[in-house]
């Protein structure tokens, strides 16, 4: 545990004291959220972020030990332990370090070398490599065998005596790690990761050709962007893309290859027109072209792909935190409309409080066109439940209803209207916990309460749907599921706890993201509330069965009673610390209540004066700053995007138009807007500002309202370029077919047709459309 705690201190530059405090609280079973909260003192001050590093590197780190253990219990029980491989062994720092120093000894089926060297041929092999002045076939006649093996092997001619010289050395030098790790990093710098169309395919076949972008595409492997790897690697997993590793210069014929130099240079030997170098240079090809060239082939796509895959749920992760964390419109009566065409436009109405309160369908498009008999139904329903939000799905006819919404607003001063995005709410109308929550009403009219909740508190509703079908994501079909359900669940835990939750009206899934809180203990809790009425106060947890001193330990900070029995229970103030306030009213003869919210009487306490050995200066400070500002909501303030009147479909994009609308998603390369067009436009990283921007988070995030500029519309293609930089000079637009080369072996090459886009854009576009499908 030492040699892990001092890697982990190293690796994010904390003290190892720091670390070992976090690991016995994460062992003991606290949580992230809990620690990051109320366990400064112990930490020194870890945030949530390095917690969650600590936590993964952790976990690594021990199946590494664990890995490392067994591996020289293997070595050690085959009498080939000595004390240098023991230490290197010992010194691997990574498990693909570690399983390249274990490879020459591990379990494996009967090889070529492994016969060769059975019928005594590798004392010639030694001999030659450490000889090439003797003279190969005179060598190889002492090893000639007068007849074959029981099992076939054949070593009755000189020649398959060579052949047996050739599998010794190149199975040798093909476990060698110096060797493999050497090749291994030089191709990831200067090796090309490279696709084709496969061949029999079809071009201008829908499927196929959104993979145009890399029917003739290379780049450096280990510059290739996220996204493009991603695609490339689906494209081959559905056989229309052929990808390999190429080396960074191909051979003229009957030449040995850069990468059989390395090796030649790794071993030490040369060409000398010895007698026994033609023999020892196809040693060397064999070593690369058969035993090497595939399987590191294989490891640096896998390298590749995790990294990419990393990245891409990193991406996911950022917009599934901002989407969570996005302005709640707070306790107001809204009616949520899901639009369809032809099945109609579904109308939930739900009260301050979430409560569906009203159910309906209107049907003001194609084939019915039931404008005014729409207008008057929502009517009706604005009156009397008094609506004060309209939110509107961003699917199908979202602009069409937005227009009806408008008409309807026109008739309430004051309402306002908001189009929202819908994703997973089908997901959601169709799960157990919905027909649980509302039994009775029609699985399509789940889905537009589920659009008026998430206007109102998009936390709160959000939680209920699996992360993963929330629609942000990059390629998050194509990525580790485990990993990915791990780094959403982390955000979605952390979401909720820097919150806070009601308990006397959260669901069962929000109580369940709260720190501590199980499931099962979830529903107890509710369980408990439906009983025996609202929680007066956070130590009444304990009456709920299952929810014991330590699990009440971990969530009651997260806990929030409004009106309770003791103020308090409404801050972020944990119960454990109850005591240190107790000491400041008694400091200030202010009853709890007249403390809270008084900011200048609270900066006049020191907190060196409350501290203890229990509760340090830093979580004093703390307290005094949930007093300051108590239950203090971290999400920002609510504000609503208006969309352009007249704009309503792609056709209707101009360049140069100046536009408002939500950005949808985010990746590395760009950022998607939703303006209302049914078809989200791109922000390439290089269009958000005119500062330079590594990352496009860096400016914008999921759920921001920003003014963009039309640069360059494909009607054909469904491909909006938008920029931010709104002195930005558009680009014609288009209406038919265009030349392709977005993207073209990603060298340097620009975009052909608006030198302002970066390569990566088409790709983008491409992205998107198969993520939506």
């Amino acid at each position: 545990m030492d040699k892990i705690t001092r890697q982990i201190a190293a690796e994010i530059k904390v003290a190892e004291q720091q670390v070992r405090a976090a690991v016995e609280l994460l062992d003991g079973g606290a949580t992230v959220p809990f620690i990051a909260r109320y366990r400064k003192e112990a930490t020194g001050g870890l945030d949530d972020v390095q917690l969650r590093e600590l936590q993964f590197r952790l976990g690594y780190l021990r199946e590494l030990e664990e890995r490392r253990t067994a591996v020289i219990r293997s070595v050690e029980e085959q009498g080939k332990l000595t004390p240098e491989l023991r230490a290197a062994f010992e010194a691997a720092p990574t498990k693909q370090e570690l399983e390249d120093l274990y490879l020459p000894y591990k379990q494996k089926r009967r090889t070529k070398g492994q016969i060769a060297r059975e019928f005594g041929i590798e004392p010639l092999a030694d001999k030659l490599f450490g000889d090439p002045t003797l003279d190969p076939a005179a060598q190889a006649q002492a090893f000639v065998k007068a007849e074959k093996g029981e099992g076939g092997e054949d070593f009755t001619t000189v020649a398959a005596v060579l052949d047996g010289v050739r599998d010794i050395l190149s199975e040798r030098w093909a476990e060698d790690p110096a060797i493999v790790q050497n090749l291994r990093e030089w191709l990831w710098q200067e090796g090309l990761f490279r696709s084709k169309l496969a061949a029999g395919k079809d071009e201008n076949h829908p499927d196929v050709a959104k993979f145009r972008d890399y029917f003739e595409y290379d780049e450096p492997i280990g510059r290739v962007p996220s996204h493009r790897a991603l695609a490339v690697f689906r494209g081959r997993q559905l056989e229309i893309l052929d990808a390999k590793l190429a080396l960074p210069q191909e051979p003229e014929p009957g030449q040995p290859s850069i990468a059989e130099g390395r090796i030649a240079v790794q071993l030490g030997w040369s060409h000398s027109k010895r007698p026994a170098d033609d023999l020892l240079r196809k040693c060397v090809a064999w070593t690369w072209r058969v035993k090497l060239s595939l399987s590191l082939e294989r490891d640096l796509f896998a390298r590749l792909r995790e990294d990419a895959e990393k990245v891409a749920i990193k991406v996911f992760a950022d917009n599934v935190r901002d989407l969570l964390l996005a302005a709640p419109a707070g306790p107001k009566v809204v009616m949520g409309l899901d639009p369809g065409i032809r099945t109609g436009v579904k109308v939930a109405v739900v009260d301050a409080t979430g409560k569906l309160v009203a159910t309906s369908t209107v049907y003001p498009h194609e084939p019915r066109r039931d404008w005014e008999g729409s207008l008057h139904t929502l009517e009706k329903l604005c009156r009397q439940h008094g609506v004060q939000l309209v939110a509107i799905g961003n699917g199908t006819a979202s602009r069409e209803t937005d227009k009806l919404a408008a008409d309807l607003a026109k008739r309430f001063e004051g309402l306002q209207r908001v189009v929202v995005s819908e994703a997973g709410a089908s997901v959601y109308s169709a799960s157990e916990f919905a027909s649980q929550e509302m039994p009775d009403v029609d699985v399509s009219l789940r889905g537009a309460a589920s659009i008026a909740r998430r206007l109102q508190d998009p936390l709160a509703e959000l939680v209920k749907i699996d992360p993963k079908s929330i629609g942000v994501g990059q390629y998050q079909h194509d990525v580790n599921q485990t990993e990915l359900a791990r780094s959403l669940d982390a955000v979605v835990e952390d979401c909720v706890n820097s919150v806070g939750v009601d308990l006397n009206t959260a669901s069962v899934p929000l109580l369940t993201r709260v720190s501590g809180l199980s499931s099962s203990v979830a529903k107890a809790v509710v369980r408990w509330r439906e009983a025996n009425g609202a929680f007066r106060s956070r130590r009444q947890l304990l009456e709920v069965s299952g929810l014991g001193a330590k699990t009440f330990e971990q969530s009651a900070g997260f806990l929030r009673i409004r009106e309770g029995d003791n103020p308090l229970d409404m801050t972020g103030v944990h119960p454990e610390t109850y005591p240190v306030v107790e000491k400041m009213i008694e400091k200030t003869g202010k009853p709890v209540a007249e403390l809270m919210g008084r900011a200048e009487m609270l900066r006049t306490l020191k907190p060196e004066l409350f501290a203890n050995e229990q509760v340090g200066v830093i979580t004093v400070r703390d307290i005094l700053g949930e007093l300051e500002k108590p239950g203090r909501d971290p999400r920002p303030d609510f504000k609503v995007a208006r969309f352009n009147d007249g704009v309503e479909d792609i056709a209707d994009l101009r360049p140069d138009m100046v536009l408002e609308g939500t950005v949808s998603n985010v990746a590395q390369f760009g950022a998607f807007v939703d303006l209302g067009v049914h078809q989200d436009g791109l922000v390439h990283v290089s269009q958000l500002s005119n500062r330079f921007v590594n990352d496009a988070r860096e400016v914008v995030k999921a759920g921001d309202i920003v003014k963009v500029k039309v640069l360059e519309v494909d009607v054909a293609r469904k491909r909006i370029s938008l920029t931010m930089k709104l002195d930005a000079k558009a680009a014609p637009r288009r209406d038919g077919p265009r030349d392709n080369k977005f993207e073209n072996a990603g060298r340097g090459q620009r975009a052909p047709s608006n030198p302002q886009l970066n390569t990566a854009m088409a790709g983008a576009f491409a992205k998107l459309q198969q993520q939506r499908k």
